[in-house]
């Protein structure tokens, strides 16, 4: 039996100290907040979408970084497997549109809650409101940095910067923000990003892992709802679209287009669809503005839209144009199209020219917007990069670097598109860490 100590009472924690405590090890789980699972809590509009039942396929089609990494904890325990579990521990489910799993409850707490049954079932020590101030470590096995002559020759003429060497080290377990050291034979840190810091996802385990001597990727808020420019989509704010198209453009080059739901809000745009944008040209909107098209009826061609204006403008006969495109657009769209369109509200459709007609076409197949960038961390489901996974084993999650030490969840530089993707990267990589303590 080891003594096993899990840092953050999230989803990827609280299922590692499930997992090692069914191993027979003896394991505290060490959870600064007053209660556990408070970003699990508001995920999911407080409805908890805690994995998807897609096949496997679209399972790894549906991460964003490093998706060979998660083979073997995808395998090892799979979103069937998750769907088992909260089943065996009094959590129904219910599959819902694109294969998104909920509690039947429809109430995240319920997850939560079936949690901390199976952790106190298997005899986990649960610590709240206890912050952990860093690792304990120590080298093992001190390696020389003393190089011979030939090798000091050989890299001078290879032109390549030495790579930084790291004595082995083994973890002796933890210190407390009040001083107190606590001992382990493994650590599994499993902290969180930096998304919603109002539920303690503050970037801690980043700063555990580099003063191990980790390296850790560039991080920035993902799946976030993005920023834009135009007046319009002010205007707009609170509108829901769906079965839209929206595609974001670098140029000419396409760099992201999906159908689904989408919402205006008074900084820009959100919803499903921004937010799986926000994870693929996130970098780049960070350099420099892109265009975003949206395409409000992409069931349609412009020829077909254009035969549907011509009848909608045939029944219409006389009537004024402000008083017929109603029918096209929910009311809140209506006069900003009419606006853009630069078709007179009062001129009655029977003298609107082919040329208007096209213009206002382009704008319902290519409707406009500037993306800025990216809102904050306050607004972000999740943080993209984080421990580079080259330093991780990605069977046991066990660090290359430090023996005993092991990284769980959104803290390492993992990441994937809404739909419960990114929970079954912590509830796969927490079981394949609470697996492999020794």
């Amino acid at each position: 039996m080891s003594k096993v100590i899990i840092i953050g009472g999230g989803a990827a924690g609280m299922f590692a100290a499930v997992r090692a405590a069914e191993c027979g090890h003896k394991v505290d789980l060490y959870e600064k907040n007053e209660k556990l699972g408070k970003k699990i809590y508001i995920t999911g509009k407080g409805r908890c979408n805690l994995t998807n039942a897609c096949d496997m396929e679209e399972l790894f089609e549906s991460v964003c970084s490093n998706k060979k990494f998660l083979y073997s904890a995808f395998y090892g325990y799979s979103n069937q497997d998750v769907i088992a579990f909260f089943e065996k521990h009094g959590m129904k489910t219910k599959t819902e549109r694109g294969n998104r799993v909920f509690p039947v409850s429809d109430h995240s707490a319920d997850v939560i809650d079936a949690l901390r049954r199976a952790m106190r079932e298997q005899g986990v020590q649960v610590h709240l409101n206890t912050e952990v101030k860093s690792l304990l470590v120590e080298k093992t096995e001190p390696i020389s940095e003393e190089k011979t002559g030939d090798e000091i020759t050989a890299q001078k003429h290879s032109g390549k910067k030495a790579k930084k060497r790291m004595d082995p080290q083994q973890i002796l377990g933890i210190q407390l923000t009040d001083g107190t050291r606590i001992s382990a034979d493994a650590v599994i840190v499993a902290t969180g990003g930096c998304s919603y810091p109002s539920t303690g996802s503050t970037g801690d385990g980043y700063r555990f892992a580099e003063e191990c001597g980790h390296s850790v990727t560039p991080l920035f808020p993902s799946l976030v709802p993005i920023n834009t420019r135009e007046a319009y989509a002010k205007q707009l704010q609170g509108l829901s679209l769906k079965n839209v198209s929206l595609s974001v453009f670098d140029g000419k080059k396409c760099l992201y287009q999906d159908f689904g739901e989408m919402m205006f809000t008074h900084f820009g745009i959100t919803g499903p669809l921004v937010l799986t944008a926000s994870t693929v040209v996130g970098k780049k909107l960070r350099e420099k503005e892109l265009q975003i098209k949206l395409d409000l009826k992409p069931a349609l061609t412009k020829e077909q839209l254009d035969a549907r204006l011509l009848r909608e403008f045939e029944a219409g006969n006389k009537k004024q144009f402000k008083n017929v495109i109603g029918s096209l657009f929910p009311a809140k769209l209506t006069p900003v199209m009419i606006e853009q369109s630069g078709i007179a509200p009062e001129k009655r459709v029977n003298e609107i020219t082919k040329e208007e007609r096209q213009t206002l076409i382009g704008w319902i197949k290519e409707f406009p917007l500037t993306g800025t960038g990216l809102r904050d961390y306050n607004e972000a489901i999740i943080t993209k990069g984080g421990v580079t996974v080259k330093e991780v084993d990605p069977s046991t999650m066990e660090s290359k670097l430090v023996k005993g030490l092991y990284f769980a969840g959104e803290v390492l530089d993992l990441d994937a598109v809404t739909g419960g993707f990114n929970l079954q990267i912590a509830w796969s990589t927490g079981y394949a860490a609470g697996s492999s303590v020794k």
